[in-house]
């Protein structure tokens, strides 16, 4: 009996992994704009270069798991941005450009921008809903605790955290303000 069991789980769970999710939708940032007019929600921009060992990794392992996956067409609009590229582009009614487009490695300046110049591959930014930066990533990422970033932006418990810090900060200066 066990031993059905034990072949029974081992079945349902291979069927479970089996199903298709989605890869992650993959947009430009001009795409990402537009999309915002119709449903709001969080961006995530992956900001890569051609030459990134670790950008490829993240794109073999990371952004393939099915989980990363769903998160990430859930709660996100996936955004990858070349941080080397020569093309101009508008955020929020700004035109951001390559500052050496003839160098090979010039860095957009869209990108030094969003990472206020802490220039590394990969780097991952989380704009919320305004399009205000909330949180920046850099290095590359397993899928496990990547997972944890992902739904602690995308579902918002980061506004929960935000207020408590808050609220702790306040108890502190009146609790100095009594002294």
């Amino acid at each position: 009996m066990k031993t059905i069991l034990t072949a029974l789980i081992i079945t349902f769970s291979t069927a479970l992994l089996a199903q298709e999710v989605p890869p992650i939708q993959w947009m430009t940032m001009e795409q990402a704009q537009e999309a915002m007019k119709v449903e709001k929600k969080k961006i995530f921009i992956d900001l890569y270069t051609d030459w990134c060992g670790w950008c490829k990794k993240m794109d073999a392992t990371t952004f393939v798991d099915p989980n990363v996956a769903f998160f990430m067409n859930k709660y996100y609009y996936a955004v990858k941005f070349d941080a080397e590229t020569k093309d101009t582009i508008v955020f929020n009614n700004y035109k951001f450009a390559n500052t050496a487009p003839v160098d090979k490695r010039g860095t957009h300046y869209f990108a030094y921008s969003i990472l206020d110049g802490q220039m590394s591959y990969p780097s991952f930014a989380i704009l919320d809903e305004n399009m205000t930066r909330i949180h920046v990533i850099a290095g590359f990422q397993q899928p496990e605790p990547f997972m944890s970033t992902l739904m602690f932006f995308g579902t918002n418990q980061y506004q929960q955290y935000t207020n408590y810090l808050i609220k702790q900060m306040q108890k502190q200066q009146e609790e100095n303000q009594n002294q």
